[in-house]
């Protein structure tokens, strides 16, 4: 019987591509790279994105150049980016009714915490979570396997209790790790192809179709 859900922020609650993709682009510009106005980098939605400056940048993760380009990327996203985002349709219905079920809401995010309380605050979601929980700047929790580690940890769930919802591979094969099924949303940043490789339990084409996979007993 599933009591607790941990749900992923960007690409399943809201849409953060304005915000996320300007911002990186601000940052990457900051360290002398210039990204092309016609290239498509909202694959960097989602995972930790100094792996993803890296990897445009063709350095190493720990390369000073990838984390230049983060602190730039914050510079803006901080006052301007976290707020260029939306809500994606029947999202806070969904999350209203799951409350009022009995379930126990976590937000459970790669985005530094800091910014990820920002958010949900502005868009009055945080009223429906018990806790909210993201990485720290220092990019401790960044990988998904280890904050679903630190939810569990903290708040003393039962895994088969637990189910993870959330759009990218990283939110699927996190959960895994720890024998945590997962539903995936198919109106995210994670291609078909991406989940057809991660095979979660289910997937969804709205927020609201959650709810056809959680029943209170």
């Amino acid at each position: 019987m599933i009591k607790n859900l941990l749900i992923d922020l960007d690409g399943t609650l809201t849409d953060p591509k304005v915000g996320i993709t300007t911002s990186a682009r601000y940052g990457l510009n900051k360290v002398g790279y210039v990204v092309p106005e016609d290239a498509n980098i909202d694959w960097i939605i989602g995972p930790p994105l100094k792996a993803s400056f890296a990897k445009i940048l063709n350095v190493a993760v720990d390369d000073d150049l990838a984390e230049q380009a983060l602190l730039g990327y914050r510079e803006r996203f901080s006052v301007t980016g976290l707020f260029e985002n939306f809500v994606f349709p029947e999202v806070e219905a969904t999350l209203a009714v799951l409350q009022q079920q009995g379930f126990r809401l976590f937000l459970a995010t790669a985005k530094p915490i800091i910014y990820a309380r920002q958010i949900m605050q502005h868009f009055k979601l945080d009223q429906y979570f018990t806790e909210l929980y993201g990485s720290e700047l220092n990019g401790d929790r960044t990988n998904k396997g280890d904050l679903i580690a630190y939810i569990l940890e903290q708040q003393q769930l039962n895994i088969t209790e637990c189910l993870m919802v959330g759009d990218r591979e990283h939110d699927i094969l996190g959960a895994r790790r720890h024998g945590i099924e997962t539903i995936a949303v198919e109106y995210g940043y994670g291609s078909a192809q991406e989940l057809d490789q991660a095979q979660p339990m289910a997937r969804i084409q709205n927020f609201a179709q959650l709810l056809e996979y959680c029943s209170v007993n």
